[in-house]
């Protein structure tokens, strides 16, 4: 009876969603092209879409759907979201979409739990409070999956941008201007720090100034290294100074942060290994060393 009536329920609300969708169709079709226009940069690999299947294509409407639905109503911040997604470097998902994927999540999460507990018999009481903690975990592990996409992220463009320095020293000293150089170093690096480079390079070919695409840059990788790298650019080109000794001076620092960082970790090492050898190698090792002196301890009292 219970499978029957949640079958009840998500026809009702796959109903709901497809008139819904019938009913906001051209402001989707409008919000969906705005968002292809400001996801710009980066031209799709060839068989990146092609073979989607028919189920995928269904569920990205789906999504765009309800998304655009519960998008209307206050407390969407889409703005916010944009810039979470894009420092995660999800550029091709629009906020509406993401917004759907996390309802369509927050609500089969709970479904599936209730489907196990109805099949497996569990009480009412775990029943209850599965499904509620399956409820928030569906609604949070979208956005859990992008923040940590993000940390990542960051940490891979603050490993790299050191590398980035010392490549535009060497550019700069040997004449080039800083636009070359960058290009050059477009050219050169993978991964999120030449996909931010070529992004901020294509700003550029699209009228923004210099200091403008790097202000975008630090919006969209707001990290340490990459703020003291663009306020030492920014600052070179206000007073006129060298901009390779300034990323001389920045490639040092950097390396100093670097190792610093690197030497913070290694002293937190010891504190996190003490966790696992007191709960989980501590209890191995007393079993096996003392096991037998307890039981010959045992035996002899015992006779």
């Amino acid at each position: 009876m219970l499978l029957l009536l949640l079958m009840v329920f998500v026809l009702a609300g796959a109903s709901a969603a497809l008139v819904a969708r019938a009913a906001v169709m051209p402001r989707l079709r409008a919000s969906e092209t705005l968002g292809r226009i400001g996801s710009y940069g980066f031209a799709s690999r060839p068989g990146e879409n092609g073979g989607a299947s028919a189920a995928r294509t269904a569920l990205d409407r789906l999504a765009t759907s309800v998304g655009g639905v519960a998008g209307r109503f206050g407390g969407f911040r889409e703005a916010s979201l944009r810039r979470s997604l894009v420092a995660a470097g999800i550029y091709g998902l629009a906020p509406r979409k993401f917004l759907g994927y996390r309802i369509l999540s927050a609500l089969c999460a709970p479904a599936a739990w209730i489907w196990l507990t109805s099949t497996a018999g569990f009480g009412g009481l775990l029943a209850v409070v599965g499904t509620l903690i399956a409820l928030l975990m569906g609604w949070r592990a979208p956005m859990m999956i992008v923040q940590r996409r993000t940390r990542e992220r960051s940490a891979k463009i603050d490993y790299e941008l050191p590398n980035l320095i010392d490549l535009l020293v060497v550019t700069v000293e040997a004449g080039l201007g800083f636009t070359g150089s960058l290009q050059l170093a477009a050219e050169r690096f993978t991964g999120p720090l030449g996909d931010e480079l070529r992004l901020t390079l294509q700003e550029q070919s699209m009228g923004l100034s210099t200091n403008e695409a790097l202000r975008n840059l630090v919006d969209r990788s707001d990290t340490p290294l990459m703020r003291s790298f663009v306020r030492s650019v920014l600052q070179g080109e206000t007073l006129g100074v060298s901009i390779g000794q300034i990323m001389r001076d920045l490639a040092v620092d950097m390396r100093k942060r670097r190792r610093q960082a690197a030497e913070e970790r290694a002293q937190k090492a010891p504190i996190k290994m003490l966790f696992p050898l007191v709960f989980l190698i501590f209890p191995a090792m007393f079993v096996v060393l003392l096991g037998p002196a307890v039981f010959s301890f045992l035996e002899a009292f015992g006779g």
